[in-house]
């Protein structure tokens, strides 16, 4: 049974009823002349005046509730002239515990390439923006190693892929911390002769990071 249909019945019981209900207290308060007719004539009329002026006002009533109704349980539904949606809601993605250890690699990676644009131009600046061009190949593998977790469908956090890919994301950090360091003195000595030590730490680290 449809929502109009219920809806318009409950309207016409209501109004029934409440039309019966007020004939009948008139019928027994207002005093009346005429002799008293059989209680089953006075129902009949009782119930025949309740149903046309209650019951079927009711139920139009209920039918234009029941309209209401049944539009506002189906807002998806297109109605004719209404113009569509300028974009449709995107669907939520779950949470992917890779990608948050994935982009704190990519966040130092930057970090990296951000400082060293910031050194005096030397023989040395160059060899640290070949190390940080590496460091850019070593997020790759970083990136590798989380689709292999994804792949295998682990969502434990003492799984061996996710262990690695965190000590990788710490590695990434400690990296990042260290070129600071070197980019710092190579303020007050860029010759290559002075950061040549540093490079080459920072160089032999580089192997190491998605390891």
């Amino acid at each position: 049974m449809g929502v109009v249909v219920r809806s318009a019945l409950w309207g016409a019981a209501v109004g029934t009823l409440l039309m019966g209900v007020l004939t009948t207290i008139i019928d027994l308060t207002v005093p009346s002349d005429r002799p008293p007719s059989p209680v089953f004539i006075t129902v009949i009329a009782i119930a025949a005046i309740a149903l046309a002026f209650g019951g079927v006002p009711g139920a139009v009533v209920g039918i234009g509730v029941g309209f209401i109704r049944r539009s506002i349980q189906r807002p998806g539904q297109q109605r004719p002239g209404q113009p569509r949606p300028a974009y449709l809601p995107m669907p939520q993605q779950p949470y992917d515990m890779w990608s948050e250890l994935v982009e704190r690699c990519a966040e130092s990676t930057r970090r990296v390439a951000a400082a060293v644009q910031t050194v005096p131009k030397s023989a040395a600046k160059d060899w640290l923006q070949r190390i940080s061009e590496q460091l850019t190949k070593e997020l790759d593998d970083v990136r590798g190693i989380a689709q292999l977790g994804r792949a295998l469908g682990a969502v434990d956090r003492q799984h061996p892929v996710y262990q690695r890919l965190l000590k990788a994301a710490h590695d990434f950090q400690q990296f990042e911390n260290e070129v600071g360091r070197v980019a710092l003195q190579m303020f007050d000595h860029p010759e290559l002769d002075e950061a040549r030590i540093h490079l080459e730490v920072l160089e032999k680290q580089l192997p190491q990071l998605s390891a």
